[in-house]
């Protein structure tokens, strides 16, 4: 059975921190590439991050509104994606979800979603996120 599972969101005062993960299985992790997605309340689901992790290199994408605060990495020895979530503000606010989809979708329009969240073939239930002013 595939899933995909986030956890380590919470509640955080502005300025603050919180590490979400990303944990994989049922499919070949090296294979996918995984991005992450928020949607606050009455909004689209927006893209976060995305990182390619069956490149050497790591290609990551990241959206310009977290760009320098945020950073997405990839554990492949645990199946995991991480998204550090640095200098919090109450913007970012949402529910995180991180999704799996072909290495070639992490690319400059990564977070290109239709209604059914394709291109990205697998996505996690979510986990809160909460930034207090």
């Amino acid at each position: 059975e595939v899933q995909l599972v986030e956890s380590g969101g919470g509640l955080v005062q502005a300025g603050g921190s919180l590490r979400l993960s990303c944990a994989a299985s049922g499919f070949t992790f090296d294979d996918y590439a995984i991005g992450w997605f928020r949607q606050a309340p009455g909004k689209e689901r927006e893209g976060v991050s995305c990182i390619s992790s069956s490149s050497s290199d790591g290609y990551t994408y990241y959206s310009d509104s977290v760009k320098g605060r945020f950073t997405i990495s990839s554990d492949n020895a645990k199946n995991t994606v991480y998204l550090q979530m640095n200098i919090l503000k109450p913007e970012d606010t949402g529910v995180y979800y991180c999704a799996a989809a072909d290495p070639q979708i992490c690319g400059g329009t990564y977070y290109i979603i239709d209604t059914a969240g394709r291109p990205y073939d697998y996505w996690g239930q979510g986990t809160q996120v909460t930034v207090s002013s």
